[in-house]
């Protein structure tokens, strides 16, 4: 039974990789652990730009404040261990995973200026990361901003980081552009190595006792796989580029769908924060039984064969099927 894969230009050993999920990644022994139970790669927690800058920016303030006043200040200095000024524990944790476990490291970039997004790329090949993900967690809301800009961004941040590094580039997007198809197409052109689909935008709530806006978290569900399944399926074989599936996977069973949609590989976060590392096991061994039980020899065997360029019916995946699937539904109980 072949489970290997390859994704962003890795031999992976089985499709199920760790996504970015602080705390999880954030403790070398949790990588270890993760190996043990069958990962095949794992994505870090988020290098955020906007928090390194503010951190320098406190730094600056409590150097400099009072040095007017007072000439012993001069000679004053915060307690180091209080600020962490730059991007050096991120980095040295790539190190460290990298000596600790033998499956690929993939670093995570949330950057903010274009600037930021080329230099900490950098240094996360520098300190030894296998590939990069650059995770755009943004929300446009500048009513000025056109959806032609937005987009122009996006490929201007991935180009600029591609042109400065050697390792493969995946780029995390969310779902809410006008056209998800051309827009997928633009950054395979520009030199995308892997699309990673989707980013799941966590949204406030309204504390009305509290009267504050309040941000919590909410762990995926299985309907939520839906959405990546659905555009896996329609971008496979119409695009030179890697696809990774994030959201919603909780079991073998929703791995092999996104596989036969077209997915090279699938991240779970949800499922092993919910259920424990060791549950990736569980994950690969129901994969295991079903490709058994249905006669599959591999992972490659299988990858597209239920997708839109291979469907009978390819209106299954977009909206012709809408009508047929209200038509055909339901109700458990009687509406009278």
């Amino acid at each position: 039974m072949d489970i290997t894969t390859n994704y962003l230009g890795l031999q992976l050993r089985s499709p199920l990789i760790v996504g970015a999920a602080a705390p999880l990644t954030e403790d070398l022994d949790h990588l270890q652990r993760m190996e043990d139970a069958g990962a095949a790669a794992v994505v870090l927690h988020s290098l955020f730009e906007e928090q390194l800058r503010q951190e320098r920016l406190e730094l600056h303030h409590h150097l400099e404040y009072g040095t007017e006043s007072f000439a012993e200040a001069l000679s004053y200095f915060p307690e180091p261990e209080v600020f962490h000024v730059d991007a050096s524990e991120y980095l040295q944790h790539i190190s460290l995973a990298k000596k600790m476990v033998n499956i690929p490291i993939i670093a995570s970039l949330n950057g903010s200026t274009l600037g930021g997004w080329t230099h900490y790329a950098q240094e996360l090949e520098a300190a030894g990361a296998d590939a990069l993900e650059l995770n755009i967690y943004n929300i446009p809301t500048n009513m000025e901003m056109s959806g032609e800009q937005i987009e122009q961004s996006y490929i201007s941040i991935m180009q600029a980081v591609k042109s400065e590094v050697n390792i493969p580039v995946a780029i995390k997007l969310s779902p809410f552009f006008s056209n998800m198809a051309n827009m997928a197409k633009k950054l395979v052109e520009a030199g995308v190595n892997g699309l990673v689909l989707f980013n799941r935008f966590y949204q406030p709530d309204i504390n009305i006792e509290e009267l504050e806006v309040a941000s919590n978290v909410l762990l995926s569900t299985p309907q939520a796989m839906r959405l990546p399944l659905r555009w896996i399926g329609i971008l496979y074989g119409r695009l030179e580029v890697d696809l990774a599936a994030t959201s919603g996977v909780q079991k073998g069973q929703d791995v092999i769908k996104l596989l036969m949609a077209g997915a090279n590989v699938t991240q779970i976060v949800s499922v092993v924060l919910r259920h424990g590392i060791n549950h990736i096991k569980v994950i690969e061994t129901e994969i295991i039984n079903w490709m058994e039980e249905h006669e599959y020899e591999s992972i490659t065997q299988m990858r597209g064969s239920m997708s839109q360029i291979n469907c009978p019916d390819e209106s299954a995946f977009e909206r012709a099927q809408y009508m047929k699937a209200i038509q055909n539904y339901q109700p458990a109980h009687s509406l009278v």
